[in-house]
């Protein structure tokens, strides 16, 4: 039988594409080197490793398809394309040496590893960048399969070296990584020479000639050879690298001076130096002790005056792993037999001297072309295309020559047409001459011709019939390497049934040729000749065999002794003879090679009995098969095969004579006996044997089938094996029954609800029953994956939301679930259901409010709230509508006026714009609160924030725009703080992430020049937790600049997000903006307003840990008179002392640690208390500095100005306390009852005092009339209720005293409500503070009918309106607090009435409109999908936020500054739930039971509710 001749299939003349990248971008720089390099390679190479085992033919990602990718590499550019499309491009800050890539430690995508002379650069795929710097000059760099080896010269020069081959680049395949680290013997551990420690580390790299970089986060590591059983380190610069596989640890190396040759195995050992205390391997486990590097020799050849041109792998042809050197000075390829032992679960490596051969060469490559989905272990089944020194092209598998591939003859006519004759091929290849091959990537390699052209060609041609394609590759894994050789000659042989001979052949000749060749088997030739196939054949005599005349000729003739006329089979000594000079093959060997085929064949036709779309296909294998069973004389095979398709009877018949009494496998048999009698019971040889064999592709279908079977009935896994050798996935997850354990192994195999519809029913069921089983309540712990296979979408979803936290699990699981689900998963994209931006110029109108429409299309912060969660829980009403409405800032309001307005108009238009211009800047405050954590970050995008827009508009003049007059009001100080809390409501609308935001987000985002709105970025970011991201350095820049605003918004931020946990650094540079902490010889103007927003910082960073001397500073603090710029703002620094303070010891009590009796002693001192002696005691013990500190206490004498510290101190003493049910505190905190007293202590202090005593006994405070009640002193009750007789002679001056203590204590005791039932949306809680709000509010303007003489009235005339307006707003606002994410209508509207009141009788002072703002933004807390806590930190930042003392202005900061509203941040959370539909994917109304504990104000009780809801208190439900 003759070599057969092929046609190279061309795919187009071939130009690198990156040459036409650069000439598409336009004219390349001027220093653009001339010289340029590019190499191809697999895309499936940079796939993950996780992707790539899962995945055998293309990805789904962007940059793996099914074309070759290209590098192209010019100067200091790097272009990556994909086919013709420029995928990315990398500009690099000096020339490139060298590119490969490399998969280095445990990252599971390749890196592309950039060298330059002096770093390393490495990219991810993703284009994420990492440059180490280079310990020394490296010259290349060689990728193995634990990281990437770097070759160094001796000295330290700077190397200019050109671009060195390529060809360790183009071994570059789709090889699964080992799970283990290749060559790692742990149990053998070399001793280090004495002298090695960590001092001389570097030194050691420095000598070192080879380093090996096996970690992103390490440095370099020397590498060591073994010599008499010891390591030493390998100096050895002459042994420079050809060649590393990255598939297993092997490197060639060529010495120039001993011209000589070697290839070295790399091995990972574990190290223990001698100086080591012998226990700590005892200690430290196996995998924390040192590894090093060993490179071991296992062959070395010598003579060889150049080195190799290449060096690549390839397979022999019983399969064996091969080394092939390409010798160009001797014109041959030098093939080394690599021999692997596995010894204790370890590979070891060797290379024999008398396994090698070698063939005529003068160019080679590794091509896939027989074999495609094979894989002998970690290795892809390789050929060899050889290119002979006669310029003929032979395929080779191992030794074995296949046949020689031709080019078509109208390439020289610039015509590519396939359909060419062989004759025709021949004739011309005078003309065309292949002179050199490169660029091999998988079948297709680049062919050079004697023209200077370069074809891009394919050597194999995939068979169009998937049957054929199946039948050739159940043929490589079901045959030895005997019987395949064999039939890889006649498969590619040269006779009119020629596999794909035909460039036109359809499926039906693909597989009838097919047919032919395997019944060829079983008729013997009668003389095999004895040459070798390892000899080319001569290409003139070669075409003369192949002609028609002679295979005419031979048919008639016998010529005997002809020399190379038939290439000779491998087949084994014992089944061939020598006759006259010729072999003939025993009788044995047909019939053994005959059966082998038809298992193998039969284990395919069992696969595809389980695949419903493969019925046409089986049945042409069934006739196939009947065939080979009668041609055997297998009755039982025959029979099987007529049992499936009775209409065969007909052709093939019964009437036999039974040769064999063998049954053929039967895999439905197998699951029948499965299920009737279990696994144990089953027969395995019932089970075909190409099923149990590992790594089998063409049955993989089945074998996959028969594991969840097993595992289904009983079977228990060994590692990934079944008793019955059947191999098996199974993805990680607890489980409790077999039904659990199958559904992991059908995740572990990517056994989707796909491919279960493929099975036949009957054999689906079962399966679809375990599903079943396990669809009501799976373990927690599965991947998202196996909860879509059980159609538990909602569960999946809700795992993906916990578990992708790294881009490296997020592909993998994304991967993972398009191939469980698709085409199942198109309603798990997510859906958000339009928003419907209503037009609401349809609304009833108010005589308060202008009815104008909200513009869809306006920026204005809040254009993202309408989602399908929001809307369905407030159904079809406007209720989000209208809180954008009232909200909005963005847009000028409407201005009443006339038609004809006057010049008196004109100044009615300033002064309503003014009022007008109050609310305005109030509703950022109330924006941040509704739009909280409502939109994810997105990092790609610059910070946004929406117009504060101060002008109005003339509804009665075609909207014509006012805007405030400069000459009257000074506008850029009326917006200055508004501008800021309008960028922390911008901010605030970014959600918290998992993990910390990008640091190059904040980054990109700081202005050059400082201002207000990064400042109210900052403060934002804080709140979230995300200026952990800063380093210390970026710190001290902000600081640097100087700016107010600046300072502020950052202190804050990062006391909130490092809240609690005492940072020392973060502590620095906060006490460097307290005067008081500074040396008596420093004096620094620090603003009051950084002083106070620095303490306040303190409090949050200390919080919780009653740390003393912190505690004693900020005591001090409390009495001490401001150094800043403005003494009006000491009740302000005053204030925020008392409430860092109280966050310090928060809840501690009588538990801190510290001078207590003397810290509360002081602090009752502050609220005008007689302990003077333990103030004079605590003075004694201080120090001579921190006695001339105190001489700035805002005292005289003993005395102090309460005015200004007892605020402060009342803080501190209910935060210190907090929850404690201290009876002593709350004695000496009481409420005046004297007449004497009540006019002593201010009314606001009053409002205080009630809620610090309720905050401390919290537990006692209950939702009713008398409770509140209780809280007014008797005197005062008394006093207030004489005053409705009119007869009553009370002084007048009395009688207001009374009024105003008890409107603060209500206000006080409504507060106290409003922090003790926080986010509860207790119905008794919110119908008694809205009485008491409409209570207020008819006190003020009677407006609201209220219920008979529950309440004292007529005190307005013994009362100021502006204290009942605050109180009024304070009772509103913590009505608002208990209602908070509920978004309750009677509030709400309550709350609306409130804002357009204003407006209409002028009374729009900003603290009031910033309370109506908040409270709306309270009761919409996250578009309603977060409330607040009532734990010690929530309710400590809910009274910073609620502090009962309102802004007279927008720049006030005299008594509490601005950027403290915003701590209500810290008291959110999140307990939002909502039902999505598994089939949708959209949210859905669902009743559930709610059930709440039992407390001492109520048993345990259940209620129902709907989602989307807010559930109660973790705490108390």
């Amino acid at each position: 039988m003759s070599v057969g001749v092929r046609r190279l299939s061309v795919l187009g003349e071939f130009k690198p594409f990156g040459l036409i990248a650069e000439a598409l971008d336009g004219k390349p720089p001027d220093n653009l080197a001339d010289k340029y390099d590019y190499f191809l390679f697999d895309p499936k190479f940079v796939r993950e490793r996780a992707e790539a085992d899962n995945n055998g033919g293309c990805s789904i990602s962007a940059p793996s398809n099914c074309s070759d990718h290209e590098l192209f590499i010019r100067g200091n550019r790097i272009i990556w394309t994909t086919g013709a499309r420029v995928f990315k491009r990398f500009t690099l800050p000096s020339q490139v040496i060298t590119v490969c890539w490399c998969h280095i430690g445990d990252i599971s995508e390749a890196l592309l590893c950039v060298l330059q002379i002096e770093s390393l650069t490495i990219y991810n795929t993703s284009g994420e960048v990492i440059s180490i710097p280079l310990p020394r000059t490296i010259t290349s760099i060689w990728p193995l399969p634990f990281g990437l080896l770097l070759q160094s010269i001796e000295g330290n020069f700077p190397v200019h070296a050109p671009f060195p081959s390529s060809s360790h680049l183009l071994g570059a395949r789709d090889i699964p990584r080992p799970r283990r680290e290749i060559g790692h013997s742990p149990q053998n551990n070399y001793s280090l020479p004495s002298s090695f420690n960590h001092n001389i580390k570097g030194e050691t790299v420095s000598m070192s000639s080879h380093l090996i970089l096996s970690d992103l986060l390490e440095e370099p590591q020397c590498t060591y050879i073994e010599e008499r059983g010891k390591l030493n380190i390998m100096r050895d610069f002459d042994e420079r690298t050809i060649w590393t596989s990255d598939q297993i640890p092997l490197m060639a190396s060529y010495n120039k001076g001993k011209m000589q040759h070697s290839v070295w195995v790399a091995e990972v050992v574990n190290c223990i130096p001698e100086v080591a205390s012998a226990s700590l391997s005892d200690v430290v486990p196996a995998g924390v002790l040192p590894k090093q590097f060993l490179f071991r020799r296992i062959w070395q050849g010598k003579g060889a005056q150049t080195s190799a041109s290449k060096v690549f792998l390839a397979t022999d042809d019983d399969a064996a792993p091969i080394i092939c050197l390409l010798l160009q000075e001797q014109k041959k390829l030098l093939a080394l037999r690599l021999q692997s032992v596995e010894i204790n679960n370890e590979i070891l490596f060797d290379i024999k001297p008398d396994m090698s051969w070698s063939i005529p060469a003068v160019a080679a490559a590794p091509v896939i072309v027989t074999r495609p989905r094979v894989k002998v272990g970690l290795l892809q089944y390789t050929d060899i295309v050889v290119l002979a020194p006669d310029n003929a092209l032979l395929l080779y598998s191992g030794k074995q020559c296949l046949c020689r591939y031709m080019l078509p003859s109208s390439l020289h006519k610039g015509n590519l047409s396939r359909s060419l004759e062989f004759s025709e091929a021949a004739s011309v290849s005078h003309d065309l001459k292949i002179i050199g091959l490169a660029d091999a990537v998988e079948g297709r390699i680049n062919v050079m011709v004697n023209t200077g052209q370069i074809f891009r060609c394919e050597l194999r041609q995939n068979p169009s019939s998937s049957l054929t394609n199946d039948c050739i590759t159940a043929m490589a894994e079901g045959l030895s390497s005997n019987f395949y050789n064999y039939f890889l000659v006649l498969l590619w042989g040269d006779n009119n049934s020629t596999y794909l001979s035909e460039a036109s052949s359809d499926v039906d000749s693909e597989w009838n040729s097919f047919c032919s060749i395997i019944m060829q088997m079983g008729q013997k030739p009668s003389l095999i000749s004895k040459q070798h196939l390892n000899s080319a054949p001569d290409s003139s005599w070669e075409f003369l065999l192949n002609s028609d005349f002679h295979k005419n000729y031979c048919k008639f003739n016998f010529i005997a002794g002809i020399s190379g006329t038939k290439p000779a089979v491998l087949v084994p000594n014992s089944s061939r003879k020598e006759v006259d000079g010729s072999l003939i093959l025993n009788d044995s060997f047909y019939s053994e090679l005959f059966m082998v085929s038809l298992d193998s064949l039969h284990s395919l036709y069992e696969s595809l009995k389980l695949d419903t779309l493969r019925k046409r296909d089986l049945e042409l294998l069934a006739v196939l098969l009947c065939n080979v069973a009668k041609f055997l004389g297998e009755e039982y095979y025959l029979d099987h095969y007529i049992r499936d398709f009775p209409c065969l009877s007909k052709k093939f018949g019964m009437s036999m004579d039974s040769v064999s009494q063998k049954n053929p496998p039967s895999l439905f048999k197998w699951l029948e006996n499965c299920l009737e009698y279990g696994y144990n019971y089953a027969n395995v040889n019932d089970l075909p044997p190409l099923i149990r064999k590992d790594e089998s592709s063409v049955v993989s279908w089945a074998r996959k089938v028969v594991s969840f079977y097993s595992l289904l009935l009983g079977a228990k896994p060994i590692g990934k094996k079944l008793p019955s050798g059947v191999f098996c996935n199974i993805a990680p997850g607890s489980f409790c029954s077999n039904e659990e354990l199958t559904v992991l192994a059908m995740v572990g195999e990517n056994f989707g609800l796909q491919q279960l519809d493929l099975l036949p029913c009957g054999v689906s069921l079962p399966l679809r029953h375990a599903l079943d089983k396990c669809r009501e309540s799976p373990p927690t712990d599965w991947p998202a994956a196996a909860y879509i296979l059980l159609g538990r979408e909602d569960l999946a979803l809700s795992c993906l939301a916990n578990t992708c936290k790294s881009k490296e699990l997020e592909t993998q699981t994304n991967v993972n679930l398009i191939s469980m689900s698709t085409p199942y998963m198109l309603h798990l994209h997510p859906v958000t259901v339009p928003s419907i931006v209503s037009d609401t110029s349809g609304l009833d109108s108010t005589k308060f409010e202008d009815t104008d429409s909200v513009d869809g299309s306006m920026t204005d912060g809040m254009e993202h709230i309408f989602a399908s969660g929001t809307q369905l829980r407030y159904g079809r009403d406007l209720r989000l509508n209208e809180v954008r409405r009232v909200l909005c800032s963005a847009r000028p309001v409407a201005i009443q006026t006339s038609v004809s307005p006057s010049a008196t108009d004109q100044d009615l238009q300033q002064a309503q714009l003014w009022h007008l211009a109050q609310r305005t800047t109030a509703l950022p405050l109330g924006r941040g609160a509704f739009t909280l954590a409502t939109i994810n970050t997105l990092l790609t995008e610059a910070f946004t924030v929406p117009k504060l827009v101060l002008a109005g508009r003339l509804p009665a003049q075609q909207n014509a725009t006012v805007n405030l007059d400069p000459n009257i009001r000074n506008i850029q100080e009326l917006k200055s703080w508004p501008e800021f809390h309008n960028a922390v409501a911008a901010g605030l609308r970014l959600s918290p992430i998992q993990g910390k935001m990008s640091r190059t987000w904040i980054m990109y985002n700081k202005p050059e020049e400082p201002n207000i709105t990064h400042a109210g970025l900052l403060l934002a970011l804080g709140l979230h937790g995300h200026l952990r991201a800063l380093t210390i350095s970026d710190i001290y820049k902000y600081f640097y600049q100087e700016h107010e605003s600046t300072a502020v918004g950052l202190m804050l931020g990062l006391a909130a997000s490092y809240r609690g946990t005492m940072q020392p650094v973060i502590s620095k540079s906060l006490y460097v903006h307290i005067p008081a902490r500074h040396p008596s010889s420093v004096e620094l103007e620090v603003p009051t307003i950084l002083q106070s927003a620095a303490l306040m910082s303190v409090g949050l960073l200390y919080e919780g840990s009653a740390h003393p001397q912190t505690m004693q500073i900020l005591l001090g603090e409390i009495g001490r008179r401001s150094g800043g710029d403005n003494v009006l703002e000491r009740e302000g620094h005053a204030v925020s002392a008392g409430f860092a303070l109280g966050l310090v010891a928060l809840g501690r009590g009588e538990d801190a640690l510290g001078f207590t009796d003397t810290l509360v002693g002081r602090l009752f001192h502050y609220i005008g208390g007689k302990e003077v002696h333990n103030e004079r005691s605590h003075f004694l013990s201080l120090s001579a500095d921190e006695h001339n500190r105190c001489a700035g206490q805002m005292m005289d004498g003993t005395m102090v100005n309460v005015d200004v510290t007892a605020p402060g101190a009342i803080i501190a003493l209910s935060l210190m306390f907090l929850k404690t049910e201290s009876e002593a505190i709350v004695s000496r905190l009481s409420i005046p009852n004297t007449h004497f007293d009540l006019q002593y202590v201010r009314p606001d202090f009053i409002m205080l005092r009630v809620i610090a005593r309720n905050l401390i006994m919290w537990s006692r405070v209950y939702p009713s009339e008398d409770w509140i009640q209780s809280q007014i002193p008797e005197i005062v009750k008394s006093n207030v209720e004489a005053l409705r007789d009119d007869t009553s002679d009370v002084d007048e001056m009395d009688a207001e005293t009374f009024v105003q203590a008890y409107v603060n204590i209500v206000a006080g005791a409504c507060i106290s409500l409003g922090l003790r039932f926080a986010g509860t949306k207790n119905a008794n809680v919110q119908e008694l503070l809205y009485g008491y709000a409409v209570y207020f509010l008819n006190e003020i303007k009677p407006v609201f009918a209220t219920r008979g003489n529950a309440f004292l009235k007529g005190l307005s005339r013994y009362v100021d309106r502006c204290t009942l307006e605050i109180c009024l707003h304070l009772v509103v606002l913590s009505l608002s607090v208990v209602m908070a994410g509920s978004g309750h209508l009677q509030t709400f509207r309550l709350l609306r009435f409130l804002r357009g009141r204003n407006s209409a009788d002028g009374h729009a002072s900003y603290g009031i409109q910033m309370a109506v703002s908040l409270a709306i933004g309270f009761l919409f807390l996250g578009g309603g999908m977060r409330t607040f806590s009532t734990n010690n930190n929530s309710i400590a930042a809910l009274f910073i936020s609620l502090y009962p003392r309102l802004p007279s202005g927008p720049n006030d900061n005299r008594c509490h500054l601005q950027a403290f509203r915003h701590l209500y941040v810290l008291a959110t959370e999140a307990r939002w739930i909502q039902t999505v539909d598994v089939d949708t994917g959209l949210p859905v109304y669902a009743p559930f039971e709610v059930t709440v504990r039992e407390t001492e104000h109520y048993s345990e009780t259940s209620y129902c509710e709907v989602t989307p809801c807010i559930l109660p208190e973790r705490a108390i439900a």
